[in-house]
Formats: C-alpha cells, structure tokens, sequence
C-alpha cells in the first residue's frame, strides 16, 4: 500500500473531465509555467498558506520563528515572514491563535483516499463523471496515483489523469495504461518558447503524446491561451495541426482562456505574481482558434 501527499480534494468538479469529478490535486510539479493557477502544488513538500485578514499582530509567531524569520510589519499589514530562514513554519500553523496560517498538503494511502472518493459513486454514476488526478504533476507520485486508480477502477469509476507529459515514457505509461482518459496539456510548440514560459522544453512532452495516441488511449487535448506568452498565432496553429496528427485518439480539445484567479494564491504563499499586468484573454480570439481548429476536423470547446 503506497502512500501519496495530495495538495486538496474538488469535489463536484464539472471542468476536469466529463460528468461531475472529483479533482484530486497531487503536491509537485516540475514544470514553473508562468501562468500557474496551483503555485501551492508546486514543492515537493507540505506548503503553508498565510492569511493576512486574518493576522491580529499578536506576536505568537514572531517569538516562535526560528532564525528570525518572522518580524512585525506596520500596524494593520500583518507579519514579515522570510520563507528561506523560517525552518519551523508548519510548527507555527498550530500556534496562531487567529489561525493566520493553513497547511497545505494531506498525506494519505491509496486506500484511504479511494475510499474518501467513493462517497461520491453515486454523482459519478449518475452523470457519468469519475474522479481525476491532477496538480502539479500526478505523474510525479505515478505509482500512488496508478494503485488508486486501479482500486477506483475496481469500483467501476472511470479515472482521469491530468498531465503535462513531462516524464520519462518507462514510468509514465503504466499509470497512463490504468487510467481511462488522459487529460494532456499543450502549452506551447516552439521548443524555446516552452523553455521561456514552462522552464523546461518540450521534446520529451510531444514525444509522449505520440506514444499515448499510439496506445489508443483516448486523449482531452487543453490549450490555456494566455497574452503576450504563448498567444502567437502561428504558434497556436502548430499545436492544433500537432494535435490533429495524433488522430482519432483525441477526442476533443479545450481551448482556456487564461485567468487570474489564482493570484491571492501566491499572496497567501509570499510569492510574487509576475503576470498581474498582463491584459485579458479576448473571446474573440478564442473563437478563432475553435474555428481553425474545427475546420482541421477536431472538435472544439471554449472553457473559462
């Protein structure tokens, strides 16, 4: 029995695959996309949040801190809190009167967890949903996610797995053979604007998603268009043309349109947000990229 760390549970999901899911987000990634809506996914490790709103300047965590690392800022702006010197701040969740900081992260075995999902069967069954893994990058704790899989599986619940494709294939295909769906993200084509947008390039990625086609295993192409880093026109028709050589493997591609939602995410992380002044994504240009894309013969669909 594995044990696996999961960063939170969605429950009644309606955008991570068909029907209503359950979203189990999976803690790591190694991927740094620019654009990340889940930057609490990213370490390996537990993460811990903090709510200035909720801070009363008490104190209790600045004497407890070692190193340091916490200091008072100006009546009314919270704490001062230096991440990299702070080697005790799970410690600390637990002693804020004022529950000013939250633990991110929950580890669990495969059996606990597939458990816990199967309390929902009844909205899976019903609406033909199922549960998909997600994160950061599931396929990071492959092993764990796969032996859940397999026991949801046994249950008759259909399993999606939501990647990036950033792993070497020996360990990627057999969760990839335990699942029913694969959700495969399609960043960008250009090697070196993946490389500038994602930090790592994207041979390995499309190399990958050749050998899922190949399996036969069907595939939810997403394509999150985000301005000013990888909404160049040219570049978005190569990745549906890439997307259409993969064949009848794919059965539909969901074009995103980048959002902010997640930005009082890296607040609550003390980690900057570098895209705030980047401009919205326009309809209209999503529109267009349905219409390419659905004169290339794919089926297309618009998500927020």
């Amino acid at each position: 029995m594995r044990t696996g760390l999961i960063s939170r549970i969605q429950h009644y999901s309606t955008k991570d695959g068909p029907g209503i899911r359950s979203t189990v987000f999976m803690q790591q990634c190694n991927l740094r996309c620019q654009w990340c809506a889940n930057p609490e996914t990213i370490r390996p490790g537990f993460n811990v949040f903090w709510f200035k709103e909720r801070c009363r300047q008490c104190g209790t965590c600045v004497q407890a801190a070692a190193n340091s690392a916490i200091t008072l800022a100006q009546p009314g702006n919270g704490v001062n809190i230096d991440r990299k010197k702070c080697t005790n701040l799970l410690d600390i969740v637990d002693m804020c009167p004022y529950d000013g900081y939250e633990k991110v992260g929950q580890e669990m075995t495969s059996h606990q967890l597939a458990d816990l999902l199967l309390r929902d069967k009844a909205f899976y069954d019903e609406s033909h949903g199922g549960v998909t893994f997600s994160g950061g990058e599931p396929a990071l704790q492959a092993e764990f996610v796969r032996e859940t899989a397999l026991l949801l599986k046994a249950e008759g619940i259909h399993v999606c797995l939501d990647t990036a494709g950033y792993i070497r294939w020996e360990k990627l295909r057999p969760l990839v053979e335990a699942v029913d769906l694969v959700s495969y993200d399609f960043k960008v084509f250009d090697a070196e604007t993946h490389l500038s947008c994602t930090g790592v390039d994207n041979r390995l990625i499309l190399e990958n998603a050749k050998a899922i086609a190949a399996m036969g295993k069907p595939i939810l192409a997403r394509m999150v268009i985000v301005p000013t880093r990888n909404d160049d026109p040219a570049d978005i028709r190569k990745r549906l043309d890439f997307i259409r050589t993969l064949g009848s493997a794919v059965q539909q591609v969901d074009i995103l349109e980048y959002h902010i939602y997640g930005i009082g995410k890296y607040q609550k992380l003390g980690i900057p947000y570098l895209l705030k002044d980047i401009p919205a994504c326009q309809h209209e240009m999503t529109e267009q990229i349905k219409q390419y894309a659905e004169e290339i013969g794919l089926r297309a669909t618009i998500g927020g």
